[in-house]
């Protein structure tokens, strides 16, 4: 069997603009005209090819962009969406009702974690939180009303790794679906090949890399993609998160440079991860042999891209954290932000920033240190230098 390679998916599309440009054109049309009455009564029951009908519902622009994300992730469709966050309460709301349960990794985005735990309440949506990696807890968890098991591939901002084929055993066997965030992880991971049944992503990351526009994207089955945009009980067509057509053209572009990125991300990572552990720091890198989760990855990932951009280290109290990430700010590391997947490192203690939507007693369950600092690595040409102004940074606060 042909190895599966994402960045040749995505480059075998071949797409072409409206009038031959190399880049698809960008269609700024909110409504759009019909040859016939009867076309457009079509459309709406969802009986017509090459027809749109309104941009909350499709968009020339947004199917280009949904087609090489689908090519990406090896899925039969996707849709995109105005922000990573508008992505994962589609796709939960699709899938559960009033009555229903979720099974959730307890390490999760901190918006992920509130929506689940806090905002589905009004829909009397039940949650259970469980270590994703105890495989006999999620068991344990799950209820004759479970309709869903919710992982990240690398959980934030832990980097578990997540065994996406026995979740998805787990969940298959319950009647239930498997949803997972590979935002950290894309490209390096495939989900839908080990039984995935929702792919989700917040193309705002790595995928645009640019950190100039919020955007997400939901990959899955075409049945499903249908059904969140059916203009009946869809509910990505009826809550209406619709992603600038701008915007698309903008992240599709990008995304064909995405796997050069991913592989320098990787190499960077690696090389700070040696280096950290070479001046005792307290680590955490999937790539690392050590890591808990390293063989687990491997056994999932397309090597060409490596272990990814992401790591954490533990300075103890978040007070010193905070003295380190401002003097790395000071002296041009990068910068005390959030999000990831920029050209440019970004830094910042999850426990006060990402994950404070976490109470702190689940923060301390899920062992997540209060001094813990979370990397995005950048693009630096320089890592060497990068690593030993981070070194200093890190002497000069006793």
């Amino acid at each position: 069997m042909k190895k599966f390679d994402p960045a040749v998916a995505i480059q075998d599309l071949n797409q072409i603009g409206e009038y031959h440009g190399v880049n698809p054109s960008v269609t700024d049309s909110a409504t759009f005209a019909f040859p016939k009455a009867q076309t457009m009564t079509d459309t709406f029951h969802g009986e017509t090819e090459g027809y749109f009908l309104y941009s909350r519902h499709w968009n020339p622009s947004n199917k280009f962009l949904a087609d090489a994300l689908a090519a990406m992730e090896d899925t039969e469709a996707a849709w995109v969406t105005g922000s990573g966050m508008a992505a994962i309460t589609c796709a939960i709301l699709q899938i559960c009702s009033a009555g229903d349960h979720i099974v959730s990794s307890m390490t999760t985005y901190g918006g992920t974690f509130a929506f689940i735990n806090n905002y589905l309440k009004k829909f009397k949506i039940e949650a259970t939180f469980v270590n994703i990696t105890d495989l006999d807890a999620v068991k344990k968890a799950m209820r004759p009303n479970t309709k869903m098991i919710y992982t990240e591939t690398m959980t934030n901002p832990l980097l578990q790794i997540s065994n996406l084929p026995e979740l998805a055993k787990i969940a298959h066997a319950n009647n239930a679906k498997l949803v997972c965030d590979n935002t950290f992880t894309p490209m390096m991971v495939t989900p839908a090949h080990f039984g995935v049944d929702v792919v989700i992503y917040s193309m705002t990351k790595f995928i645009n890399g640019k950190n100039d526009c919020v955007a997400g994207a939901i990959c899955s089955t075409a049945e499903f993609i249908n059904s969140l945009t059916n203009v009946n009980d869809g509910t990505a067509m009826l809550l209406g998160p619709v992603l600038a057509p701008q915007l698309s053209v903008s992240i599709l572009k990008n995304l064909h440079t995405l796997h050069i990125r991913m592989m320098q991300h990787s190499k960077n990572a690696m090389y700070l991860a040696k280096r950290f552990k070479e001046i005792g720091l307290k680590c955490n890198y999937p790539g690392l042999p050590e890591f808990k989760d390293h063989e687990l990855l491997k056994s999932m990932m397309n090597e060409a891209y490596g272990f990814g951009g992401m790591i954490s280290i533990d300075m103890g109290t978040a007070d010193k954290a905070a003295k380190i990430m401002e003097k790395m700010q000071e002296e041009g590391v990068g910068f005390l932000a959030v999000s990831l997947g920029y050209f440019k490192t970004l830094f910042s203690n999850s426990g006060k920033s990402t994950s404070s939507e976490v109470p702190e007693d689940i923060q301390k369950e899920m062992g997540m240190s209060e001094g813990l600092i979370r990397f995005s690595v950048g693009l630096d040409m320089d890592i060497e230098k990068t690593f030993e102004t981070i070194k200093k940074c890190i002497e000069s606060i006793k």
